[in-house]
Order: structure tokens, then sequence, then C-alpha cells
């Protein structure tokens, strides 16, 4: 939660995972209708309606078409799979009517899409993202530091059936975490723009100790150890998922033993979902 010109307004920042994606196609057809398959992504749907509107020029003639999508990305983890979804069928308009749609038009119609969305149509740089008003906060100006990540589902007792987002009643923060989120605004800023992944995984880590008191992860003192015994430059946390990482230093020259290291101690933990890929890949 974070306050601006117009008072609160709740805001994200986007961690970039490209172990899953989303793709689509759409086939444009006269007419104003537009059909999906799966026939049960209405969201994207949506989304490829609003997008057709927003490339058919003033006084052209109804345009329709079908979508088609397919990907892999886990439902209701934390992973963006709706944003996903949403924003691979706006592109795909865009590719197929060959016009143009710069990311604050995408970010305005992935929202009235799906009600909250991800940040992932800013390709070039990190912000701080307003997800259930699609505007920027702040742009951090750079891409974030490379990172290796070591993935894992929280909560193992769940079996993966993950947080349906728009159902899970948004966190009500007090004013001293308000405050705190303001500080790590300050401290992102400076961390995205020096390259620091050290303070970079700092403020992952607090964002996951305020999580703690609204979407707690089990067993989070003990992989707090993990983090302390590899080496691990923070912890981040989905806040309406139910998936965290570890977060490692790209460059460290032993960022590999320490990610195995973290494997296993997990793994002894009753962790065995878990993935390891590395920013910007």
């Amino acid at each position: 939660m974070f306050t601006g010109d117009s008072g609160l307004t709740r805001g994200l920042v986007t961690l970039p995972c490209t172990i899953h994606a989303t793709r689509a196609t759409f086939i444009p057809a006269p007419g104003d209708e537009v059909s999906v398959t799966p026939a049960w992504k209405g969201k994207a749907r949506r989304a490829a309606e609003l997008a057709v509107r927003a490339v058919t020029p003033p006084g052209a003639e109804p345009a329709g078409g079908h979508l088609d999508l397919t990907g892999d990305v886990p439902l209701c983890r934390g992973f963006g799979s709706s944003t996903s979804d949403v924003l691979a069928a706006i592109w795909a308009v865009k590719d197929a009517f060959v016009s143009p749609l710069p990311p604050q038009e995408v970010a305005r119609i992935a929202v009235r899409a799906e009600t909250a969305s991800d940040s992932l149509m800013f390709e070039e740089s990190t912000v701080l993202f307003a997800q259930r008003e699609g505007r920027v906060i702040e742009d951090f100006g750079y891409r974030m530091p490379a990172l290796r990540i070591l993935g894992f589902g929280s909560r193992p007792e769940g079996g993966g059936r993950g947080v349906d987002t728009l159902a899970f009643s948004p966190a009500r923060y007090g004013q001293d975490e308000i405050d705190l989120f303001t500080r790590l605004q300050s401290m992102l800023r400076e961390a995205i723009q020096m390259k620091d992944v050290a303070l970079l995984g700092s403020v992952a880590t607090a964002s996951t100790e305020i999580n703690q008191r609204h979407l707690p992860i089990p067993e989070l003192d003990r992989i707090r150890d993990i983090a302390r015994t590899t080496g691990a430059v923070g912890i981040q946390a989905a806040h309406s998922g139910d998936i965290a990482g570890l977060l490692f230093d790209r460059d460290d020259p032993e960022v590999e033993a320490r990610t195995d290291t973290a494997q296993d101690l997990l793994q002894e933990l009753g962790i065995h979902e878990q993935w390891n890929y590395t920013t910007g890949d």
C-alpha cells in the first residue's frame, strides 16, 4: 500500500519468471464477436474484445475474430496465470492488426479484463504497479538485476491448490506497515538503479515479513534459517498465492553449490515442489 497524490493505492512489483509461458494467436473475422479456445478463458476473451476496440480506427467496420490460447502457467499459485493469458491475448490482437499499443494502454486493458493485473507488459524496466488501477506508481528506470531463484510451493500440505486471487480479501495494512512500504519503495529504487542484489533481497524479505501477517508461509522461521545457511540474499513471496522463493546472487561463483544445498534443505523440510531459474534468461 503506497501513498500518492490521490491517496492510498495498492501496488506490487512483479518478479520475472520465464519457466512457464502462454502463447496466443488471433485470427480476425468480420462482425464484432470474439471467441476463444479453450472456451473457459473468459478473461482472455474479454481482453481480446477490448484490444480489438482499441486498435480499430474510428468509423471502421466492427471487427471480431477467434483467439486460441495454449500454455503451461499454473493456476492460482502466484505465477500470474491470468495476466499471462490476458497479455498474450492483447499482444496477439495487436500483432494481427499490425497496430501499436503502448504498455500503458495494454495495462489499462488488462485491468479492465481481469480486475487485477501483474506488470508483465512493462518489459524494459521494473515498475511499481497499481495492479487494480492499471497504472504505474513509479518506473524505476532499469530492469531488475539478475537473480538466481530457487522457487518452491510454500504450503506443501495444500497440494498446490493455490489461492483464488480475486476471492482472496486484500490485506488490510496498518499505518506502520504502510510507512514501511514507503521505505521499501525507496530502498528498491536504490537497489535497481545501483544493481545491488543484496539490497533487493532485503526489500523482498521485508515484504515477505509483512505478508506473513496476512497470508502466512508455514515454517518461515526454518526457511529463514535455510536462507542464512546457504547465503541467499533474500526471500520472496506471492502476496496472493502459495509460492515463494529464495533469492541468490546470480554472479556469485558459489551460486550453484548454494542452490543445491538449499534444494536439499527444503526437501528435508518436506518441500519437494521446487523450480530453479535465473531472471533475464
